[in-house]
């Protein structure tokens, strides 16, 4: 059993095993929603280790970054930077747990942070067979949310090779076996390193920038894994680079939105689309959803990619002035139910083989 949502990948390894059915079972499924375990179960594989621990008291956040100079901390379980700040100091550390318990975020991790290259790895896996489809660049500027992708990154053949070999081994030390798969990493000085893997396609239109450059819909390679013949035989191609740019205003309520039209008819651009509109409140950019909008577009090369969508989202401005964001979609309520929406298993214990 397959999904492509957030959650859905986890009720399908369920499903999976309570009904004995080959793929993905229950064991696969919940150590990629997991991500301190998916941490410790590479560390243990000798597999790009990075230092990792549960958090436990502002004492325990603050020696580890003592001891490593800087962390990153997390929800164990998460999506789109939700609930994601970087420890660059000591002194910060006393400052980043108020901001966690303000939440008041029962589970989360606490990790050395990684400075590199961020890339993401489109694969699509049969019979625990992993073809990687595409490596994706990333941008995040200083923060932690991605600002946007291009296919294929930059990247040199040695640097391509080194990140196909390194997330074959992954998926293999995790014990994923079909259907297509996500996984972010950051090339470090050390080598490659993983942020966080999953059962699925990416997201943020990653899949619609796979299919324009490799000519593959991995979406519906996934859904051929159901049929009696199997997954068609497929040819990836390689046409040109795509890239998106997200829309990000300063927070505050929206007075206007103009561009729209104009960015729409810019060099290379194949899709420009505005979330929001006058009236509504852009909440502080903290995860994925506090983003307002994308532009998308092709070149032959992934800078020019790169450079003629971020020409074209520079050609839309949205207008805010300050207001407080609204009460019901502060970030603390949406960590407060993180766990229960991504685990609907949350107070199962985990003792499936599969």
């Amino acid at each position: 059993m397959i999904s492509h949502t957030e959650a859905g990948p986890l009720v399908a390894g369920h499903l999976t095993t309570v009904l004995g059915l080959p793929g993905n079972g229950t064991r696969v499924t919940r150590l990629l929603h997991d991500k301190l375990s998916l941490r410790a179960a590479l560390n243990a594989a000798g597999i790009g280790p990075v230092k990792a621990e549960p958090g436990t008291s502002r004492e325990a956040l603050m020696d580890f970054v003592a001891r490593n100079g800087a962390a990153v901390v997390k929800p164990t379980m998460g999506s789109g930077s939700l609930g994601v700040r970087k420890i660059r100091s000591v002194a910060e550390a006393a400052e980043s747990w108020e901001w966690l318990t303000s939440f008041g975020l029962r589970q989360f991790m606490v990790e050395e942070l990684l400075d590199g290259t961020e890339i993401s790895v489109e694969t699509f896996s049969d019979a625990g067979r992993h073809t990687v489809l595409a490596v994706t660049g990333k941008d995040i500027g200083d923060g932690v949310v991605e600002l946007g992708h291009v296919v294929p990154a930059a990247l040199s053949e040695h640097q391509t090779a080194e990140v196909v070999a390194f997330t074959q081994d992954v998926l293999n030390a995790i014990g994923l076996v079909e259907g297509a798969s996500h996984t972010e990493i950051i090339l470090t000085p050390s080598g490659p390193r993983v942020v966080e893997s999953h059962n699925r396609c990416g997201g943020d239109h990653i899949v619609d920038l796979v299919e324009m450059v490799r000519g593959v819909d991995l979406e519906r390679l996934t859904y051929q894994l159901a049929l009696p013949a199997g997954v068609a035989p497929f040819t990836a191609t390689d046409e040109g680079a795509a890239a998106i740019r997200y829309l990000t205003p300063p927070a505050g309520r929206i007075e206007s939105v103009i561009g729209i039209d104009q960015a729409r008819d810019a060099e290379g651009v194949v899709k420009a689309e505005v979330t929001v509109e006058p009236g509504q409140t852009v909440r502080p950019l903290l995860w994925s959803e506090d983003r307002c909008g994308l532009v998308i577009a092709r070149a032959e090369h992934s800078a020019e990619a790169v450079e003629r969508a971020r020409r074209a989202a520079d050609l839309i401005r949205i207008h805010t002035t300050p207001a407080a964001p609204p009460p019901a979609t502060t970030m603390g309520d949406l960590l407060s139910k993180a766990d229960e929406v991504l685990d609907p298993f949350i107070t199962e214990a985990a003792t499936s083989t599969r």
